[in-house]
């Protein structure tokens, strides 16, 4: 297998993203989707309309209709098994706003350490340090998700915002819908805490600034047993793929952080049988214990930073090492986590299905 360059991700169920956030367009191809998966464009379209700019207020005012072509790997209506490259072509590319930052490094972004690694950096809308470049993935979260249903049985995977700025959401997470999800601008289901975010992104947009929050992701249906016992731990990949989003800064699975104020006895899932079939009454472990899935329900969530670029002035430097201030401007959201709950959708999928396939070659 040839290395990767930071672009792939998976082994078994593969995928290459590709595209800058001004170019032409961006995608993705997948390697390993097994053959006779239903598959439309319809099916992907649905999740890139999810991830969108320019569905509220809350968002990137940047119009993009998302629409995806697939250009191999499928035929009349089935995956081939062979690789499949999904495009989606840039509409509305405004790279001279970006003029005034090509010298300007942008505090809490990727343009230092992007001009660190190669010596050469797109300062068009960040390039491929974009949320742009997450098209991809959600077009292959959505083959993942496929996949997952017709051969593992999934039966729901669902993202909600649980958290922004210090706003919280009362939901059992286990009881949350998508349409619960989708019916709310923050895609908060708790529509008493959903306004009040609203309220206080509008604040932070007014006065430039931005702000952060928790997505939380339940996976039920998941057959136990994927997950490798060592280094490609379930939780392992998963805190993997989810961290390598933009703005996700952290990563917690069932109890996480919080479970270190448990003892032990306290902390355990006890073991019953239901049905023939070996169950948890808690679920403190997420779903994972060993590194494998052991059926339960797979809890997760990710922590998404305040946007990096804001309108308030902030002290800089530019790619000449002299001092100056910056107040960055262009379009972007005031708020990633309304439009980050598809992206961790797709990269929950994509480690599940990856795994459902190494789990079939050793079984």
């Amino acid at each position: 297998m040839m290395p990767s360059v930071g672009s792939s991700f998976g082994h078994l169920f593969r995928i290459h993203t590709w595209g800058e956030s001004h170019g032409g367009g961006v995608g993705v191809v997948i390697d390993g989707c097994p053959p006779r998966i239903p598959l439309s464009e319809a099916d992907i379209q649905t999740e890139l309309r999810r991830r969108r700019p320019g569905q509220s207020r809350l968002t990137s005012p940047r119009q993009e209709d998302d629409t995806p072509e697939i250009l191999s790997g499928v035929f009349e209506g089935q995956t081939l098994g062979t690789p499949i490259l999904i495009l989606v072509r840039t509409q509305d590319a405004r790279p001279e706003a970006y003029e005034h930052l090509k010298n300007v490094y942008r505090p809490s972004h990727a343009d230092y350490t992007y001009e660190a690694k190669y010596g050469i950096r797109d300062w068009q809308g960040g390039g491929r340090a974009s949320a742009r470049e997450t098209v991809g993935r959600v077009a292959a979260g959505a083959v993942a998700r496929k996949v997952l249903e017709h051969q593992a049985g999934l039966e729901r995977l669902v993202a909600f915002v649980s958290r922004i700025h210090s706003i919280e959401a009362k939901v059992d997470p286990l009881e949350v819908t998508r349409e619960q999800v989708e019916a709310q601008l923050t895609r908060c289901p708790d529509a008493e805490a959903s306004e009040e975010m609203v309220q206080r992104i509008d604040e932070a947009r007014k006065r430039g600034d931005s702000l952060g929050g928790v997505v939380t992701c339940v996976a039920q249906g998941v057959p136990p047993g994927l997950g490798e016992p060592v280094f490609d731990k379930l939780e392992a990949e998963l805190a993997k793929g989810l961290l390598s989003l933009p703005a996700c800064k952290g990563f917690e699975i069932g109890s996480g952080f919080a479970g270190t104020r448990l003892t032990g006895i306290e902390h355990n899932d006890p073991f019953f049988v239901e049905e023939g079939r070996v169950r948890t009454r808690s679920n403190r472990s997420g779903g994972v214990q060993g590194g494998i899935s052991n059926g339960e329900a797979i809890v997760v969530r990710a922590a998404f930073k305040p946007t990096a670029t804001i309108r308030l002035e902030q002290e800089t430097v530019t790619t000449e090492g002299e001092s100056t201030r910056l107040a960055a401007s262009g379009r972007h959201d005031p708020c990633v986590l309304p439009r980050a709950v598809p992206m961790v959708e797709a990269m929950v999928a994509l480690v599940l299905c990856d795994h459902l396939l190494r789990q079939r070659a050793v079984s």
